[in-house]
């Protein structure tokens, strides 16, 4: 490995961890959002147990979603790719940060996923991404590469409403006669569903960064590079960590306050369909927005109870934010890595 090479590989794990820690910022303030807002917990003790779970999560996961994500280049591992990978994350990073200081629940995986998409087409050409279209038409109907992505990424959100909003119906049966002191004790057993789902949060989006540094290891002829060691899923997991503890409060508010008035039980309800959506797409090796989950899964809750006073605006939002994430951060790579092959 050349100097230069080292000085890229060096560079490209600092972007990648800037990268996770405003995943951190974005997604892990999802996963917080309802448990605040219905007072189950004040902001301080809801982030502190969320970047714990969501540290273990990062640790123990396996490598599922990281070989997922690891297959979606079909670049040979050489010196170059890394200059392709690091035009990738910086072109998600721009679009995170952008899309926090607003305050839109934007995805993180919709921006990575954009954001190397749109360096190998204008490095080497749409060839050399697996889109995935052809194996879904064949005698397996496999979903791999890009097509599996996306079908997680459209899909995910809908289970999570579709999960919330049988819950809370069957919570509206059973709840009917109950007295107004059972919210306590659902207050207090938010407190598992919440490490629940900071977990699954862990499990699946620290991965996508293990998956990205794994080819960057590769492409640096590095012995450890297709084996994602143990080491890179744990330092993803303390930047994600710090991430979660400096929170994303704005968008904690949009989802917390702004789809829909969350009492305990939605949050409850809320927090299980989100965390079980999750975890199944992290055993079968899906990466998944945790950010659109939960807000799947918010309004899911909401229309159960009263569809009219789901803020639907807040909707439309996040699916033109969906619509465009992918393409925007594509285009912001592909100018990153113009720059960065004139300067290199």
């Amino acid at each position: 490995m050349t100097m230069s090479t080292e000085i890229f590989l060096i560079v490209v794990i600092m972007t990648a961890l800037i990268f996770t820690l405003t995943n951190g910022l974005h997604d892990a303030s999802s996963v917080v959002a309802t448990f605040i807002s219905c007072g189950a917990a004040n902001p301080i003790q809801a982030t502190c147990l969320a970047a714990i779970f969501g540290f273990i999560g990062a640790v123990t996961s396996g490598s599922a979603v990281a070989n997922t994500v690891s297959t979606i280049v079909t670049l040979p591992t050489e010196a170059a790719l890394l200059k392709v990978l690091l035009a990738g994350m910086i072109g998600a990073v721009i679009w995170n940060v952008v899309t926090w200081k607003v305050g839109l629940p934007s995805s993180s995986t919709h921006a990575l996923v954009g954001g190397i998409i749109g360096a190998v087409w204008v490095s080497r050409g749409a060839n050399f991404i697996l889109w995935g279209w052809s194996e879904l038409f064949t005698a397996e109907h496999q979903l791999i590469g890009i097509t599996k992505i996306v079908a997680a990424l459209i899909l995910s959100p809908l289970m999570g409403f579709v999960v919330a909003f049988l819950l809370q119906t069957v919570s509206n049966i059973l709840l009917r006669n109950a007295k107004f002191a059972i919210n306590t004790w659902i207050k207090n057993i938010q407190w598992i569903i919440a490490a629940l789902l900071a977990y699954s949060h862990g499990a699946n989006d620290t991965q996508k960064i293990v998956g990205i540094l794994s080819l960057a290891l590769a492409a640096a002829s590095d012995p450890f590079g297709h084996i994602a060691p143990v080491w890179i899923s744990a330092l993803g997991g303390g930047v994600m960590f710090m991430g979660t503890l400096l929170g994303g409060w704005s968008i904690m508010k949009t989802i917390g306050r702004g789809i829909y008035a969350i009492r305990p039980i939605h949050s409850l309800n809320s927090q299980l369909s989100s965390g079980g959506s999750i975890i199944l797409a992290t055993l079968v090796g899906a990466p998944v927005s945790t950010t659109h989950v939960v807000v799947g899964s918010v309004a899911g809750v909401g229309s159960a109870d009263e569809f009219r006073m789901v803020n639907w605006n807040i909707g439309k939002e996040i699916i033109i934010a969906w619509c465009i994430t992918i393409p925007a951060s594509a285009i912001v790579a592909a100018i990153v890595y113009y720059i960065i092959k004139n300067i290199s």
